[in-house]
């Protein structure tokens, strides 16, 4: 061999030991580069971090998300009337949902994987805890799902001209509420959707899916990771619905499981009576129609003159329009039939400047009521 090529030798030798370390480098840069950093947000936004979408929505108070690692968010509210904060996908999906943390609401507030669809619009929620208010308080069980470790039961409200991720809108909304309370567990998704269709609730063409946060008129923190699951399994037990449906909600909201019949019925004699329950800017009215006549009634419409500034938000056991002035109350497919001497229960939940006064002026099928 030439003494001569062994220099030469060398040299291309440590170029490449040069090269391979200068791509190891570039590699775990890289690498480096996709981790973001911690980011506190403070106002509306919606984005991706570290490989999550993010929504931050509120719409007044003090309301601090900072956004951590993979799926990890905190956040802590104070002096809000409503925000919904959290970390997921868009779009989303039925796929299973991993998530753990600690969520402290001091009064009313969330936790629940959220999301929207289009084509319907639907807003829906899969609570998983919640503050010092049911969700479901006052509304008509449609059913229940077993999964999980847990009964969920099933709920539908209505929003009147509220804000959607379209604009306002009038949309459902889905509920699946845990019986048993928890932080941190899986959500088999697929299990509540295929059980809401089921029951006739049906999704569009998914928008976006939080594992969120929510406060309304409270205050309170959380600190939530949230990651993508296994692929989802069958329900402990399939959906099941109530024998019969409730007829006396008490609080705030629901809207008719089936759709309204045609109102239609004898103009009878009626008798309404109110129960108005009020707070700083908003009151529910649970409304009693009595049948005091002699034939029965088979499908009816109720009309009243809502007091002045006063909007409805949501209703349950029957459909509401207008959302102010003089509005019309139709029935549910499952409370148009109301037999002499027999009653039936529907109710709103409304906004109000001051005046929580209750409705006046009621009229059924066009017959007035005492």
């Amino acid at each position: 061999m030439n003494d001569s090529t062994v220099p030469s030798l060398r040299r291309l030798l440590i170029c490449a030991a040069g090269v391979v370390l200068l791509a190891v480098a570039s590699i775990n840069l890289a690498g480096v580069a996709h981790a973001e950093a911690d980011r506190t947000i403070t106002s509306n936004l919606t984005g991706t971090h570290n490989g999550y979408f993010f929504s931050y929505w509120k719409d007044n108070g003090n309301v601090t998300m900072k956004l951590g690692a993979g799926g990890s968010y905190s956040v802590q509210w104070s002096g809000i009337n409503n925000t919904v904060v959290g970390k997921g996908w868009k779009p989303g999906s039925s796929h299973t949902v991993n998530y753990s943390g600690s969520f402290s609401p001091n009064g009313n507030g969330y936790l629940a994987l959220y999301g929207w669809t289009t084509n319907p619009l639907i807003e829906y929620y899969i609570v998983e805890n919640f503050g010092n208010y049911n969700p479901s308080s006052g509304t008509t069980r449609l059913g229940s799902v077993t999964t999980d470790g847990s009964t969920y039961d099933i709920y539908r409200t209505q929003r009147v001209n509220q804000p959607s991720i379209i604009g306002n809108a009038t949309f459902y909304q889905y509920w699946s509420v845990r019986q048993q309370h928890r932080t941190g567990g899986t959500i088999t998704t697929a299990n509540h959707f295929n059980a809401w269709s089921r029951l006739g609730l049906t999704l569009g063409q998914h928008d976006y899916q939080i594992l969120a946060t929510e406060g309304y008129q409270s205050s309170g923190s959380s600190n939530i990771t949230v990651s993508e699951g296994t692929s989802p399994t069958t329900p402990t037990s399939p959906p099941t619905s109530p024998s019969s449906p409730p007829t006396s909600p008490s609080t705030p909201p629901t809207s008719p499981s089936t759709p309204p019949t045609t109102p239609g019925g004898t103009a009878g004699a009626c008798k309404v009576t109110n129960s108005v329950s009020a707070w700083n800017s908003g009151l529910t009215d649970n409304i009693t129609i009595t049948n005091t006549g002699s034939t029965a009634i088979n499908g009816w419409s109720l009309k009243f003159n809502l007091g002045s500034g006063q909007t409805i938000t949501s209703g349950w056991n029957a459909s509401f329009s207008p959302s102010s002035g003089q509005v019309t109350a139709t029935n549910a497919g499952y409370n148009g039939a109301i037999p002499p001497g027999g009653s039936t229960t529907i109710g709103f939940q409304a906004n109000h400047s001051g005046n929580s006064a209750a409705p006046t002026g009621f009229t059924l099928n066009g017959a007035a009521c005492s």
